[in-house]
């Protein structure tokens, strides 16, 4: 079994603001979308990002990933400050932090198979040792046996294809994994199935999990402490249990009201 590393993956006072077409004399406009964001996810421990639409979660994971470059503050790695550049000179990042995407049906090659889409990643890192034992192991901690590997993605069900997702990042070693809404296209038995394999990762593997959603019960089921998002700023931060019982701040108790009311929608 590969030994999992210990790191520490910080936002701090993180600002950034996106430009767009204007409609008078056709200048661009600057939106700010995050403000003095500032997060942090380390080894064993888990995280919830939650917020509705529009909130600034997406483009937070987009900078936390050394997709985005911030206008100020900075995504810092332990004592190593990240920035977005070439894969050679990210390799060390995404060794050690991870991303597991919402929809695997567009994240996996349906032409390849378990074996070739877990491979992928340790070829393209240049990750050392024995690959087919890592791909063996990343399988086994997700709960899909061996025979998998010589499947396509179109022959599994849509949880076993979330757990390859899931064992795609794992396979490479990291201390973080950054989920995007894992669980919101799975139905219940599913979801559960995912759910409980993102715990045990964090319990029995120390690895380190950012859990985004706009789902309070999906983040309850799995994370410690939940910071809530709105208008690009962290308006609330705290345990998962007070968050989900004492929301302190309005963007809250909307995120609590929709799951409490079947069919509510978060916008």
């Amino acid at each position: 079994m590969t030994p999992t590393p210990t790191a520490t993956l910080t936002a701090r006072d993180i600002r950034l603001s996106l430009s767009r077409p204007g409609q008078a004399f056709r200048r661009n406009v600057s939106t700010e979308i995050l403000h003095r964001v500032s997060l942090e996810v380390s080894s064993g421990s888990s995280v919830g990002l939650v917020g509705s639409s529009g909130s600034g979660k997406s483009t937070l994971l987009r900078t936390l990933l050394a997709l985005e470059t911030p206008d100020s503050g900075s995504v810092m790695l332990q004592d190593r400050v990240v920035r977005p550049g070439p894969l050679k000179s990210l390799r060390w990042y995404r060794q050690q932090v991870q991303y597991v995407p919402q929809d695997p049906a567009s994240s996996l090659d349906p032409r390849l198979t378990v074996d070739q889409l877990l491979r992928e990643p340790l070829v393209c890192l240049g990750v050392d040792g024995q690959h087919p034992a890592r791909i063996r192991d990343a399988l086994s901690r997700v709960g899909l046996p061996a025979t998998a590997s010589g499947k396509r993605p179109f022959e599994l069900s849509g949880g076993q294809n979330q757990r390859v997702a899931i064992a795609r990042a794992l396979v490479v070693g990291p201390a973080i994994l950054l989920a995007d809404e894992p669980v919101s296209g799975l139905d219940l038995p599913l979801r559960n199935q995912v759910l409980d394999v993102l715990r045990m990762l964090i319990s029995e593997h120390d690895l380190g999990l950012l859990f985004v959603s706009h789902d309070l019960d999906a983040i309850a089921a799995v994370c410690a402490r939940t910071a809530v998002l709105a208008g690009g700023r962290i308006v609330e931060e705290g345990p998962t249990e007070r968050i989900l019982n004492d929301p302190q701040h309005e963007a809250t108790r909307e995120l609590d009201a929709a799951r409490l009311s079947p069919g509510a929608v978060v916008r």
